[in-house]
């Protein structure tokens, strides 16, 4: 992992999609990982967005957010373009992951607005990560 300005940025391939959302998070101490082919945001040990924007599946290019089924209706009141991420199920369930479209008339009005969430620490964005389960060798 190296450090690039506050950020800490397990190493990327990839350019990172969507880079201003970094200008809104200042003065927190992020981790960027790469996962799924994008970008996960990290900090105080939570997750709380994906930025992602992929030649694949372009309907789910855009922010996704690491929120829970029971903040959705309260979410989609702030973010009426909000939908749910359909490719991390069979395409018809509703996720947990939610997000906002890249090609949504207010998408950078949206991510700014994600951003102050997470810089005001609303409970409505951010999971904690399961921990990876060690494998056992028989």
């Amino acid at each position: 992992m190296c450090t690039f300005a506050s950020y800490n940025i397990d190493f990327v391939k990839k350019k990172i999609p969507f880079e201003f959302v970094f200008d809104y998070l200042h003065p927190l101490e992020i981790t960027i990982k790469p996962m799924f082919g994008c970008h996960a945001i990290y900090a105080n040990g939570k997750i709380f967005f994906i930025l992602r924007k992929r030649d694949d599946h372009l309907e789910a290019n855009g922010i996704w957010m690491a929120t829970s089924k029971e903040h959705h209706q309260s979410l989609k009141k702030e973010f009426p373009n909000m939908k749910s991420v359909y490719i991390l199920s069979d395409g018809k369930k509703e996720t947990d992951w939610q997000m906002i479209h890249e090609d949504d008339d207010d998408f950078e009005e949206s991510a700014i607005k994600i951003c102050e969430m997470v810089l005001r620490r609303d409970s409505r964005i951010g999971k904690i990560p399961k921990s990876k389960k060690k494998k056992v060798r028989a």
